[in-house]
């Protein structure tokens, strides 16, 4: 199968080196030394990835996804940022291009896992039982306890989907949450 990646380091050289030594005619290998972005796009994006799937396990379609995936973004910059990270990592391999196969493929941990929740329209069940490695989960909480140190940065998303796993919210009253939240400009 064909993919790209990227090989993110402090150290250009080093990833230099990985991109030369691992790249071929079906993997490719960019580079990028935003570590701090990179570190952040790749772990928010599967908590986004819980929330495509439950939008989906409750039959929400394509139209949802891409707005949710979309907003989704805005967080992960907004907090990628915040923390250090280059806006142009978030528009690379380890933003957007992450974001999109983690949200729609169904070989996801993530995606699969908030499926079942929004199958079940709950996520206790879930949370007693799921035996799978699902990093949103504990990613969630992390960040949802890292933003009390950050007041400024909203992440409406992220708290969705920590009240559905935490607080045992209904996601269908977490969506209709969301899209009853004060009127903004797309790009606050």
């Amino acid at each position: 199968m064909l993919t790209t990646v990227c090989a993110g380091s402090l150290y250009l050289s080093k990833a230099k080196k990985v991109k030369e030594n691992f790249s071929n005619d079906y993997f490719r290998v960019y580079r990028n030394k935003d570590e701090i972005g990179a570190e952040y796009g790749v772990a928010l994006k599967n908590v986004i990835a819980l929330a495509a799937g439950t939008i989906a396990g409750l039959g929400y379609g394509d139209n949802t996804r891409a707005a949710l995936v979309t907003r989704g973004l805005a967080e992960m910059v907004r907090y990628g940022l915040a923390k250090g990270g280059r806006f142009e990592t978030y528009m690379g391999l380890t933003g957007i291009g992450d974001l999109i196969v983690t949200c729609s493929s169904i070989h996801s941990r993530n995606f699969q896992a908030g499926y079942d929740i929004g199958k079940a329209n709950d996520a206790t069940a879930f949370m007693r039982d799921n035996q799978k490695t699902c990093e949103g989960i504990r990613t969630c909480k992390v960040v949802y306890e890292d933003l009390k140190h950050y007041p400024m940065i909203e992440m409406p998303i992220v708290e969705a989907v920590y009240h559905v796993l935490y607080e045992h919210a209904l996601p269908s009253d977490e969506i209709k949450r969301l899209m009853l939240r004060e009127l903004k400009i797309e790009s606050e």
